[in-house]
């Protein structure tokens, strides 16, 4: 006669559960140190191990020079903002970001030109990038012909964004 689904006798019970919940435990104590592990050693964690938290956006920086190659006058703080006011924010209503900074860069001539700058930070959704591109070419060759600029350098990074 054959026995089925033979009932396991109470000792072998509590011995089972004990190994159910130490793999557990273990599991748990290995998934939360190797984050910490990766930070501690410096190396960077794998792809799985980073939280994805955000939308897919684009971010561009534009810097703007502030010295005219023509000799004039510096593009000063007021100027620039007016310039904002007047090519930017029709654009890019929900916001912006404008640093002040100081830039270098090789002239036509070859010679190192120092200037103060600014850096204009543009956050739009990467769905938005080709209906954004041609604003973003308005708006440099606007500041190029209006102070008498070279260039204004773009970079175009896409990154993840939470609002």
């Amino acid at each position: 006669m054959r026995l089925r689904n033979r009932p396991k006798p109470e000792t072998e019970r509590p011995a089972r559960r004990t190994a159910l919940v130490s793999g557990v435990a273990a599991c748990a104590v290995l998934a939360t140190g190797a984050p910490i592990a990766y930070a501690t050693l410096g190396s960077e964690a794998p792809a799985r191990a980073t939280a994805v938290r955000g939308a897919e956006y684009v971010e561009t920086r534009l810097f703007f020079g502030t010295e005219r190659p023509d000799g004039g006058a510096d593009v000063t703080d007021p100027q620039f903002l007016a310039f904002i006011d007047r090519y930017v924010t029709p654009d890019f209503p929900s916001g912006l970001t404008i640093q002040d900074g100081r830039g270098q860069w090789r002239d036509s001539n070859g010679v190192i030109e120092r200037e103060r700058s600014y850096e204009l930070i543009l956050l739009y959704p990467a769905s938005e990038a080709r209906l954004r591109d041609p604003r973003i070419e308005r708006i440099r060759a606007a500041y190029e012909k209006a102070y008498g600029q070279d260039s204004v350098a773009r970079l175009d990074e896409r990154t993840l964004a939470d609002f």
